[in-house]
């Protein structure tokens, strides 16, 4: 850290005061496990917002026009909630973001502003047509997920903006989710690849591929394997399977 850029730290307990002072260059920690990891220096270098003690960004809450989720919620906040069954593939993703104590400090908004190719929440997300909240002093706005994420470690992100919240429209809140990935081995892995479905049933038959999404690291989002629509009878068993298989 050079002598010109002081180190500052500021931890804000209000979103209108986080915004204030996102308005100026700076990084935002909001559980630091992907900012320490990508720090090269022993210490973090310029400004720092820390935006764990800013209630208004966690949470998960249900209304009418379905679920939101604050970003700053933790992956074991996410894990542990009732949610509904199409939620089932977040909530699996959730289990196997890292470590349990990764789990706990790691947040859904952090995971999808660094636009990781390997981040495990953005699959099981696509596959519930989620959408994202972003704010700065200017305003709010919001993104459909496909849209904010541009590419490995791109997106759609102001340089003012925070992202205040993850939005699953109750239309998608339909169905049967899970999720997979693989990894060099069985826990406490970087994901090689993941895939995410998400599976409506009517009248006691699978009719219906919501969505299936499957990732591999080094492509961007954009290019995600994607089928909507009837469901091709020859792939229904192996669909089926995996969404019915035990978590």
């Amino acid at each position: 850290m050079s002598p010109e850029t002081p180190m500052s730290y500021e931890r804000p307990e209000s979103l209108e005061r986080a915004l204030a002072l996102r308005a100026a260059p700076g990084a935002v920690l909001a559980g630091g496990t992907d900012l320490y990891a990508l720090t090269v220096r022993r210490e973090l270098s310029g400004p720092v917002l820390d935006l764990t003690a800013c209630a208004a960004l966690r949470g998960i809450v249900c209304g009418p026009d379905g679920l939101r989720i604050g970003a700053a919620t933790s992956w074991t906040a996410i894990a542990e909630a009732r949610l509904p069954d199409a939620c089932a593939g977040l909530q699996a993703a959730a289990r196997l973001v890292g470590s349990r104590q990764i789990q706990n400090r790691g947040t859904i908004g952090g995971n999808l502003c660094n636009a990781s190719p390997a981040a495990d929440g953005a699959p099981p997300l696509l596959t519930l047509d989620a959408e994202v909240e972003l704010a700065s002093v200017r305003g709010a706005r919001r993104l459909a997920l496909s849209d904010f994420l541009r590419g490995p470690r791109q997106t759609a992100l102001a340089a003012d903006e925070l992202m205040t919240a993850v939005i699953l429209p109750s239309a998608a809140l339909a169905g049967r989710g899970t999720f997979v990935k693989l990894g060099a081995r069985a826990h406490l892995v970087i994901s090689i690849a993941m895939a995410a479905v998400r599976l409506e049933v009517a009248n006691s038959c699978h009719e219906h591929i919501a969505q299936h999404l499957l990732q591999r690291v080094g492509l961007s989002h954009a290019d995600l394997y994607q089928v909507n629509g009837p469901v091709n009878l020859s792939r229904l068993g192996a669909i089926v399977d995996l969404v019915d298989r035990p978590r």
